[in-house]
């Protein structure tokens, strides 16, 4: 967990735009830095979250039945430009008694997805702090997301996904607990 630091930020900004050679002066471009620094906030404010926080107090109620939760709205910045990724999260597990409020698992997601990051490594981080919170039989994440980074720049591969998937517990082990997912 850090703090973002607002006032850099808008220097930042301040700086790419001098350096493209825009005038600063312009009406249009005045407020851009402190806009631009409070988006790269939005964006990137899950730097300032504590994700296992989101599940720190499973419910007293406990199930033993599949859990899904499908189509959680992700938005992340790709960390080698910095453009965004955009899609959707699905989670599964198999809870070993201990279940969390859905809005948790979706805090979670957001939380991990708002800041720098690879898919890759965000679809691990999502299992492996459901993982380390749930102590689940199993667990199941999958991604779908634009890569802007392909789709607006380099191989411009318009409305191309990138999908991953991690699979733990049962979920590896008896991979005929996959089709149960299949809805996804």
């Amino acid at each position: 967990m850090r703090e973002i630091d607002r006032a850099r930020l808008e220097t930042a900004v301040r700086m790419i735009l001098e350096a493209v050679g825009e005038d600063l002066d312009r009406p249009e471009l005045r407020e851009t830095p402190r806009r631009a620094a409070e988006m790269l906030r939005e964006l990137l404010g899950g730097l300032e979250l504590d994700p296992a926080s989101f599940l720190a107090e499973p419910l007293a109620e406990q199930h033993e039945g599949l859990v899904v939760i499908r189509d959680i709205p992700v938005r992340s910045v790709c960390e080698h430009h910095l453009v965004p990724m955009v899609g959707r999260a699905h989670v599964a597990y198999l809870p070993a008694g201990r279940i969390v409020g859905s809005d948790r698992i979706i805090k979670l997601v957001d939380a991990l997805a708002r800041r720098p990051q690879l898919q890759e490594r965000l679809t691990r981080q999502i299992a492996e702090a459901i993982e380390r919170a749930l102590q689940p039989q199993g667990v199941a994440v999958q991604l779908e997301l634009e890569q802007m980074c392909m789709t607006i720049r380099g191989v411009q591969a318009r409305e191309s996904r990138v999908v991953t998937a991690v699979y733990h517990g049962a979920f590896e082990d008896d991979p005929s607990l996959r089709p149960l997912l299949a809805s996804w």
